[in-house]
């Protein structure tokens, strides 16, 4: 991926999505993003991209993805957690590229409550900075609920 030719520029943009997985306490949602295994189950690319991936999930660590099609453009995300209360909340800020070119920095916050007698209500909030024409808030935003689909697909099976 080459640099732009345009001029920079830089969008603001921020979104909230909420969920409801029914029959998937916040314990084994929250499992679901902070073990790297059962993560790497249902956060991915699409089938046939080359997945990496590397989690120290706790205050001050990192995690780190890179995905993309053999011998195409890697999509890689990089994030440090901020703050992470076991069963209820994790905050974490991170960085989205393209091979080497950074096309936005987030901070997001994912809050997980009890919902009827097994359930969980997920909230994500997301403000982010897309770079230079890159990504927008809403590309992000529909990527983010795909996420959120394969999440829920994930908890039902």
């Amino acid at each position: 991926m080459t640099k732009p030719t345009h001029p920079r520029s830089v969008t603001h943009g921020s979104f909230r999505i909420e969920r409801v997985y029914e029959n998937a306490t916040p314990a084994r949602v929250f499992a679901a993003f902070a073990t790297l295994d059962v993560k790497n189950r249902w956060f991915h690319g699409p089938d046939g991209w080359e997945h990496e991936s590397k989690m120290d999930f706790r205050v001050g660590g990192h995690e780190v993805r890179a995905s993309g099609p053999k011998g195409g453009t890697k999509h890689r995300f990089a994030s440090t957690f901020y703050d992470i209360v076991e069963n209820e909340r994790m905050i974490y800020a991170y960085e989205m590229h393209f091979d080497d070119v950074r096309i936005s920095v987030s901070l997001a916050t994912i809050e997980l409550a009890p919902a009827g007698a097994n359930g969980t209500k997920l909230t994500m909030t997301e403000s982010g900075a897309f770079l230079d024409g890159y990504d927008t808030p809403g590309s992000r935003e529909r990527g983010t609920i795909g996420l959120l689909d394969l999440l829920g697909a994930f908890l039902a099976s």
